[in-house]
């Protein structure tokens, strides 16, 4: 019976965030178990990682907010549905949530949106554009924090006999795995950073932009360098500015004026983040905004590091405070510079066995196997 399921995932982009991982996971998931699985996508990184014998790579600009684009990929949709003898279209974006909206209502379809994050709205015609995700048949919650965003914001809009529930989204814990990497795998990583191990890392990793907390991140560097009175542990910056020129030059100005430019190192892309993981001693996630879920407190808490995170929206589901890791106020920078001090003076003892409960939190609640399982029962659920 489950080998008639056909699943097509459409997505706007396929890089390597959380929607897109999520994506990449279920389509590889399904014919595990004897489904067919499609993806619609304009594009990315990701896609070159795809296993086409697996998989149906579908190119179509779903990434677009043009009126005339989305009634076009409406139409194709509406083709690659009936030739396909498609069963669910599961939508991971608003803009090409519209166009499967229309296409699995005059296609006679099942419909399945996931709600990634908390899509800001400023009047009521944004909130009616954000609401396409919460007109399916099944609307997916990637966790607590966002039901109840959505229960709050979009009530108006939901029907009570659609379904509406949470998957955690999860993880690869045979990726991030502290186990699988090479002592001479981190000494080259940390001779590319130009960083001797004397002393211990605490990474932040994440793009560059204002509300991932970077500025807080260094305030509160500073602070702890102050208190201490010495730079007691390397620092690094791990991600891209994606052409946020202006605001990197705004956080080297920071650290310049704060004279931290020797205790800090920018580090642009790394191709292997479980490694980046590994090498490091203390990870912080310091976002001044909710996140929906906070993959950076998951994956370190996965490489049983010590992960410090902000008290708002996802990381208050995915750090047990105190046991796999420490929360701090949010947009506090003395808040911050006390846990991370803290964590930099605990023994050795007392910080790996905060990494292993993190693991084994990470391992019983945010696998992929499990979101996997969960996201295709619910699929047989909404066909049987």
């Amino acid at each position: 019976m489950t080998s008639n399921i056909k699943v097509l995932q459409v997505i706007p982009k396929l890089g390597f965030g959380g929607a897109e991982t999520g994506c990449y996971d279920i389509a590889h998931y399904l014919p595990e178990n004897n489904c067919k699985s499609f993806i619609v996508t304009s594009g990315g990184e990701l896609t070159k990682f795809i296993d086409k014998k697996k998989v149906k790579l579908i190119k179509l600009p779903v990434q677009s907010k043009n009126p005339l684009l989305m009634f076009f990929n409406t139409i194709i949709l509406i083709g690659i549905i009936i030739f396909f003898d498609i069963s669910i279209v599961h939508a991971r974006s608003r803009a090409p949530a519209w166009s499967c909206l229309f296409a699995t209502k005059l296609t006679g379809r099942k419909f399945v949106t996931t709600f990634h994050g908390t899509y800001n709205f400023s009047g009521k015609l944004k909130k009616f554009y954000n609401s396409v995700m919460v007109r399916s048949d099944l609307i997916i919650a990637g966790s607590n924090f966002i039901f109840s965003h959505i229960k709050k914001n979009y009530s108006e809009f939901m029907k009570l006999n659609k379904k509406f529930l949470v998957i955690f989204r999860g993880i690869n814990v045979d990726y991030f795995d502290p186990s699988s990497k090479l002592e001479s795998e981190e000494n080259k990583l940390l001779k590319t950073w130009e960083i001797d191990k004397e002393k211990k890392i605490v990474l932040m990793p994440g793009r560059l932009t204002s509300w991932k907390g970077q500025e807080l991140f260094i305030e509160a560097i500073n602070l702890a360098k102050i208190e201490l009175g010495y730079e007691a542990f390397h620092v690094v910056i791990l991600g891209n500015d994606q052409g946020r020129d202006l605001y990197k030059k705004k956080l080297i100005r920071l650290i310049e004026q704060y004279r931290l430019s020797k205790q800090i190192k920018f580090v642009d892309h790394c191709n292997d983040m479980a490694l980046a993981y590994k090498v490091s001693d203390i990870v912080v996630s310091a976002s001044i905004e909710p996140e929906a879920f906070g993959r950076v407190a998951v994956e370190a808490q996965s490489m049983e590091k010590l992960i410090i995170a902000s008290n708002i929206g996802g990381s208050n589901e995915t750090v047990i405070n105190e046991k796999t890791g420490f929360l701090f106020k949010s947009g506090d920078a003395h808040s911050l510079s006390k846990k991370i001090i803290q964590a930099i003076t605990m023994d050795e003892t007392s910080l790996k066995l905060m990494g292993k409960e993190g693991r084994k939190n990470i391992i019983k609640k945010f696998n992929v196997e499990k979101m996997c399982f969960s996201t295709y029962s619910e699929y047989k659920r909404l066909l049987y």
